[in-house]
């Protein structure tokens, strides 16, 4: 742990984000910083296990974040096309706003058992690396493609900021980067299913 006072600790500028813009994302430099043994946290050069211990759980939060996300999106959407007037109707009314948002529900409701399933094994302390990567993986990319979806339900007002519809599409394209990119997850996932022959 190294305060921030400490010397050789610098902060560099805020950087500009496309979503998450309430969280503070900033460069921090350390240049010839010492450290004394008593802010270790943890065991000396063990740090690599310790952050990879953790890493099951962090792609849990992942994916119950995304879960949580698309779920809300769905219901903003619900309640707009009841509202939102079109050619006479609703836009509630028409059979692809009807047929689109059954879709979503119904890949949301399978996705929620899988979520919830990991949640209880995490709590057993029985959460491998290969359950963590596919709740996020597949849950973070349904995620995006439900809020795809559902600002394209929304119109043009979906691309208002002001509708919370278009910040939660923006914040959402971090989930399939942060706690190991999608590419990383399906790394993992191969390597449980497809090991490589230790001979060769």
């Amino acid at each position: 742990m190294v305060e921030a006072d400490r010397a050789g600790f610098s902060r560099g500028k805020k950087l500009k984000k496309i979503g998450l813009k309430a969280q503070d994302t900033a460069e921090i430099f350390l240049e010839d910083v010492r450290v004394p043994a008593s802010n270790l946290i943890g065991e000396e050069n063990r740090g690599f296990y310790q952050m990879m211990k953790e890493l099951a759980q962090e792609r849990l939060v992942q994916a119950v974040r995304g879960q949580t996300i698309l779920e809300t999106a769905i219901e903003w959407t619900k309640d707009y096309v009841r509202e939102r007037p079109l050619f006479g109707r609703t836009v509630a009314d028409f059979q692809n706003t009807r047929f689109k948002l059954a879709e979503m529900h119904a890949q949301a409701s399978v996705m929620r058992v899988y979520v919830d399933r990991c949640i209880a094994a995490h709590m057993a302390g029985e959460l491998d690396a290969t359950e963590a990567a596919i709740a996020k993986m597949t849950c973070v990319e349904l995620q995006g493609k439900v809020l795809d979806e559902c600002l394209q339900l929304h119109g043009g007002w979906g691309y208002i900021w002001e509708y919370p519809i278009a910040r939660a599409y923006a914040d959402a394209r971090i989930a399939r980067i942060a706690g190991g990119s999608i590419e990383v997850m399906k790394q993992i996932i191969s390597n449980s299913i497809l090991p490589k022959d230790k001979r060769s």
